[in-house]
C-alpha cells in the first residue's frame, strides 16, 4: 500500500541574517515559490527575526519555524524562549536537536524529547533532528545511535504524538563540510527510520515525513 507523503522543503538559516538581507531572501524565496507546487515551504530563522520574516512571508504558503525551544513553559531560565512565545510570534515549526545543538550545547536524548513532547503540547511540528558522526558511521554503529535518538522520543511521547512531527535525518559529517550523503545512503537511513517506528505504530511509520539534511544547495537537492 503507498501513501501520499506532502513534500516539505525546509531551510535553516542558523546564526544568519540581517533586516535587510532577509528582506532580499524572503523576496527571492516568494519569487521561486512555483518551483514548489504540491510541497510545504518552511523558513526557520534566529528566534529575533521571527516577526519581521512571518510579517515578510504574510499571504504566502511559506511557514516559519524557530531553531529551537525551552522545554520549559515558563520560569527562570534566562535567555530561552518557550514555546508560547513562539507561537504567539507566528511560529509554526521548530527544530529540536539540531546536532549543532547537540553537540556545542549539551543537549541530551532526555531533554530532546521533552522538547519535542512542549512543540507537541503547543500545537505546532517539531523538525527532530537524528544523525550520526563521521566516526559512528565508519564504525558502523549509524543504526544503533539513530535508534538510541529516536527511542529516547518515541518512549516517553509514543509513535502517535510523533504523527504530527517530522523527522529529519541529518548526518553530522555532512552538515556545513561540503559532503552530501547519497541518495542511497539517505534512503537507507529514511528506510530504517522508518522501520524503526513502524514497530510501535505502522500507521504512524506510513505517514511519517523523513526529510534528508546536510550540505543541500541548489545544485544537489533534486
Amino acid at each position: 500500500m503507498t501513501h501520499s507523503r506532502r513534500k516539505l522543503v525546509a531551510g535553516n538559516w542558523k546564526m544568519n541574517g540581517s533586516l535587510s538581507a532577509n528582506r532580499e531572501l524572503m523576496g527571492g524565496i516568494k519569487a521561486g515559490l512555483g518551483e514548489f507546487k504540491g510541497a510545504d515551504v518552511v523558513v526557520c530563522v534566529p528566534s529575533v527575526y521571527i516577526p519581521q520574516v512571518v510579517e515578510l512571508g504574510t499571504g504566502t504558503a511559506i511557514a516559519v519555524g524557530a531553531q529551537t525551544v525551552s522545554e520549559h513553559a515558563s520560569g527562570a531560565y534566562t535567555g530561552e524562549l518557550s514555546v508560547g512565545m513562539l507561537k504567539e510570534l507566528g511560529c509554526t515549526y521548530v527544530i529540536v536537536g539540531h546536532s549543532e545543538r547537540r553537540a556545542l550545547f549539551g543537549e541530551t536524548n532526555s531533554q530532546i524529547a521533552a522538547k519535542c513532547a512542549a512543540v507537541l503540547g503547543a500545537g505546532l511540528l517539531p523538525v527532530l533532528c537524528v544523525g550520526e558522526t563521521l566516526a559512528e558511521r565508519e564504525s558502523g554503529t549509524t543504526e544503533a545511535v539513530v535508534a538510541a535518538q529516536l527511542d529516547a522520543v518515541l518512549d516517553p511521547i509514543g509513535a502517535a504524538a510523533l504523527a504530527r512531527g517530522i523527522v529529519a535525518y541529518e548526518p553530522v559529517w555532512a552538515i556545513g563540510t561540503g559532503k552530501t550523503a547519497t541518495p542511497e545512503q539517505a534512503q537507507a537511513v529514511h528506510a530504517f527510520i522508518r522501520t524503526r517506528v513502524s514497530t510501535r505504530d505502522a500507521g504512524v511509520a506510513a505517514q511519517l515525513r523523513i526529510l534528508y539534511g546536510g550540505s543541500v544547495k541548489a545544485g544537489n537537492a533534486r
